[in-house]
Formats: C-alpha cells, structure tokens, sequence
C-alpha cells in the first residue's frame, strides 16, 4: 500500500526513523508501515556530526537507494531545503524518485535559509513564504508518478509565532502541497490549533524528538488531536547511542563482550537477521 491510500484508511500512521539499510529492514520485521529517513540521523551516524546542513542530497540519495533495494516499505525522506531555490528543488525530486524506484515515497521540504539545522534547535532563520510556494510547486512539476507526496513543512513557530506558522502553513497547502508539518510546535493547545485550521483539508504530520521543544506523546494521543502520521526520526540513533556506549565501557573494563552478550545478537543470529542463508542458497544457483 502507498502513503497517499495508507492515508485514507483510519489509525494514525507511526514511521520510525532510520539512517540505513539495515535500520530500515529492523523496522519492517517489527511490523512498521512505513520508515522516515532522517537527514539529522544520517548526519549523526554517517558524518558524526550535528544537524546543521552538512548532509548532502548526493548523501540523502545514495542512502535511499541502499534502503530501497533491501526494504520495500513506503519511505518518507528528509530532504531538506530541497537542497537550494526552486530549479535544485526539481533535480532533488527527480533523484529522489528515482532511488525510490517506483515504491511508495514522500518528500519533506522545509521553509528554513540554507544552511538549515535542526527544527528544535535555536538560531533558525526562514525564507519568504511565497519563495517556499515557489519550491512546493517545483517539487510537484517535478515528480513523475501522482503516488509521491509532496510534505510542506514550515520551521516558524520558533522564529514568527505560532499565527504565522499557520499562516505559512495555509499558503503551502494552497501552493499544492499534499501534507503539512508544523515543526516545534510547544503544547498540546498549539497542536489542537494546528490540527483544528487543517481538519479535513490537509493531512498533519507530528514529530516527536525526545527533549526537543515539543511535549513526547504516544501515537494514539496524536492521533485524538488529529494528526495522521507521527515520526520517531532520531530515536533509534538515541538508544543506540546509550547501548553503545554501555558496550564500549563494558568492553574496556573487562576486556571482552562476555558479560555483554545477553544485550546482544550472535553471530548467527545477526546471519539470520540480515538473510546470510537465504543469501548464499540463492548464489548456489550460479555456481554450475
């Protein structure tokens, strides 16, 4: 099933953030629908470094492409500013349908001044809302397939209020874009009133940043304030930082991954995740 009839049916649609193939294959054997590649994450995992438009689209890419030869599951991608003004917005869309490959896609565009940084960060600054408008509609002239929906997100409840957010938020909605996402937003009270101007008329994106700016709440909450997708995007990237750093001082102080081993794949079981067997009986096939 693809995003734009996933979002027809009833139940709030939960994607987890991921940062490669290997993260996204972990999210669909746990049963998620649909995984968001997360440009901060990627920035942490593969550049080890903050959010603060160091990635690349040539980064975002390559990551999509890996993700989608091993998952099929319908992805929400990260891309930024769209990487430049309107004309790079197009070649973005281009190469990111393209990596796609024809399975379900979504692609987030935000209103920040390039370089971007993260949206529950301080410091943001925004371009005008009708340059934004000018970016929404490149995006869908520029996209192949009507299955790939174009997410408007708008960073300006930090920098303007909440009023101009929305204000922002209707101008990208009447400029053709298929979902919106009000970053940071402070409260549930802002949430209802963000859920509240669009119900009906355009489909709400939460997101949920463990100590960001906004309140950490479970999908069914968001799901009564009438949002219809919620995303995780740098959880895992968070928990796996504790666990590393929990295995490298166990590592340190014992001088082995003995006393490690119950938190732990083994190597067969890492073999069977990731389909080693299946794998290698394929390639038996070519061997005569």
């Amino acid at each position: 099933m693809n995003l734009k009839a996933r979002l027809e049916q009833p139940g709030i649609l939960v994607a987890p953030g991921v940062f490669n193939a290997w993260s996204a294959l972990l999210a669909e054997r746990t049963g998620f629908e649909a995984v968001y590649l997360s440009g901060a994450s990627i920035a942490y995992t593969r550049l080890g470094r903050p959010d603060i438009g160091l990635v690349s689209l040539t980064e975002v890419v390559d990551t999509l492409g890996c993700i989608r030869e091993r998952v099929p599951l319908p992805i929400i991608v990260d891309a930024d500013t769209g990487f430049g003004n309107a004309l790079n917005v197009r070649r973005t869309v281009s190469l990111l349908e393209r990596a796609a490959a024809g399975g379900g896609l979504a692609i987030q565009l935000e209103d920040q001044t390039s370089p971007k940084r993260c949206g529950h960060l301080d410091g943001k600054t925004l371009i005008p809302a009708v340059e934004m408008a000018g970016k929404i509609r490149a995006a869908l002239d520029a996209r192949e397939s009507s299955d790939t929906l174009i997410i408007a997100r708008t960073d300006a409840v930090a920098v303007e209020g909440l009023a101009p957010a929305l204000e922002r938020a209707e101008a990208y909605r009447e400029a053709g874009a298929d979902m919106l996402f009000i970053e940071a937003l402070r409260s549930p009270g802002d949430m209802r009133s963000a859920t509240g101007r669009f119900a009906g008329r355009a489909p709400l994106l939460a997101n949920m940043v463990e100590g960001g700016k906004t309140p950490l709440l479970p999908a069914s909450e968001l799901q009564a304030l009438g949002f219809s997708i919620v995303i995780f995007p740098g959880g895992l990237v968070r928990a796996l930082s504790r666990t590393a750093n929990d295995y490298f001082a166990s590592l340190k102080a014992t001088g082995s991954t003995a006393a490690f081993l119950d938190h732990m794949l083994d190597f067969s079981e890492l073999n069977a995740l990731i389909g080693t067997p299946e794998m290698l009986e394929l390639g038996k096939r070519y061997d005569s």
